[in-house]
């Protein structure tokens, strides 16, 4: 059976990954109004990747006799400025839910349930890779700016990333 302390800890997680889910399918609106299919491509990938994380957290919780317990998600904002400007908000999403991360394994090691320390590693180490995608984007959009053909050639790179498991 899980602790009621980490299966809150859990349950806000799962909470914070739809949120982040809704926020990319909401920044992927946002790039393809702009004629950017390619970003938005790459933001739709990035949605239902946040939603297998969850998911995954879910499964997690309830194979450990834990509780799901949803809460309301706000709806994210629908304006989200240049591409670059888009990217470095979601790299400054990425380092929240790092931080985020970090805190959850943390107590989990705290209160000593390492079934769940375990578990969220995969998580800690597929947060160095998210901030490092994303870093990588905004420097190669600062590095070309909003005008011109370099902007458009990573859109098109950016449409053709895979959708995965």
């Amino acid at each position: 059976m899980i602790a009621k302390k980490i299966q809150d800890a859990l349950n806000s997680q799962i909470n914070l990954e739809q949120y982040s889910a809704q926020l990319y399918l909401a920044m992927s609106a946002h790039c393809e109004s702009r004629s950017f299919r390619g970003f938005a491509h790459w933001l739709r990938v990035q949605a239902q990747e946040e939603t297998k994380h969850a998911m995954k957290l879910v499964a997690f919780l309830l194979d450990r006799g834990g509780r799901l317990e949803l809460a309301s998600i706000d709806a994210p904002s629908t304006e989200f400025g240049t591409t670059t400007q888009t990217f470095e908000k979601i790299l400054e999403h990425e380092k929240t839910i790092t931080t985020k991360i970090n805190a959850l394994f943390e107590l989990s090691r705290v209160e000593k349930d390492w079934a769940s320390e375990i578990a969220l590693q995969w998580y800690v180490a597929e947060q160095v890779e998210e901030e490092s995608n994303v870093g990588q984007i905004v420097d190669q959009l600062k590095a070309v700016g909003e005008q011109g053909g370099g902007i458009w050639y990573l859109d098109s790179k950016m449409g053709k990333r895979a959708i995965t498991g």
